[in-house]
């Protein structure tokens, strides 16, 4: 079984063996983001000594494609919250190499018809606990464990390396819901942290809207940034997202 569908399973799992507790008669909450996909930056050198610096979007072209994310959260009591989300993503990139291009072992020539691809699926684990809760402005802070399965790969005639990693990120997490009125409101989320090492961010900036008490749509922008600069690997990248999403308690 792949990482991903194990994650799913413990998702849903957990939603259908928990039963309503202190947090009132819909304590969970099911979302789901979609919408557009773009590349920013994403550069990349591996090895970081000895490899060759070059991007996956302008050195190729990354074409924009369609994209999900799907969060379970369950809230133990009116001020304590735990969520799951699963957000896979992977982007291909295609064109000509402008130069020569050491990668991952393999030389790969000047000129030569490239396909790329960049993976980086995202598993976390979430507490939050409510800092402030007021009638219209609400500010959550907590904790994400991230686990991160990625992959960047390199493919021309004849020719192709691949590196991968499955690694363990700490994230502070926070969640600031702002209503202008019963309906319509404000809500900025994020992920982050950095260190020598690298970074990471995942940050959204959305409107909101109520159509119901179990309801909840959204609009809005999302970016991911961050990468790793170690003895392995030198890769950072820059996502943007045009986002909706849509929520429903139960």
């Amino acid at each position: 079984m792949k990482l991903n569908d194990l994650y799913i399973l413990v998702m849903l799992t957990l939603a259908m063996a928990m039963p309503a507790t202190a947090a009132g008669d819909r304590p969970w909450t099911v979302e789901l983001e979609g919408g557009a996909v773009f590349s920013g930056y994403n550069d990349v050198r591996i090895p970081n000594a000895g490899g060759t610096l070059f991007s996956l979007s302008r050195d190729l072209d990354i074409a924009a494609k369609a994209y999900y994310r799907l969060r379970l959260s369950y809230a133990i009591s009116r001020r304590h919250e735990l969520s799951m989300l699963y957000a896979p993503l992977t982007l291909k990139a295609q064109g000509t190499l402008p130069g020569p291009v050491f990668f991952e072992g393999v030389q790969f020539p000047q000129g030569a018809a490239a396909d790329g691809i960049f993976t980086f699926n995202s598993y976390r684990f979430t507490y939050r606990y409510r800092l402030l809760d007021k009638w219209r402005l609400r500010l959550d802070i907590g904790l994400t464990a991230k686990v991160r399965d990625a992959e960047v790969a390199l493919t021309t005639p004849g020719l192709t390396a691949s590196k991968t990693n499955v690694g363990f990120v700490p994230l502070l997490h926070l969640r600031l819901i702002w209503d202008w009125n019963d309906r319509l409101g404000l809500m900025l989320e994020a992920d982050g942290a950095a260190a020598k090492q690298g970074r990471a961010e995942d940050v959204l900036l959305a409107l909101t809207w109520r159509p119901s008490p179990r309801w909840q749509l959204r609009v809005g922008y999302r970016f991911v940034e961050g990468g790793a600069d170690v003895d392995e690997v030198y890769n950072f990248a820059w996502i943007h997202y045009f986002a909706a999403g849509v929520a429903f308690s139960f």
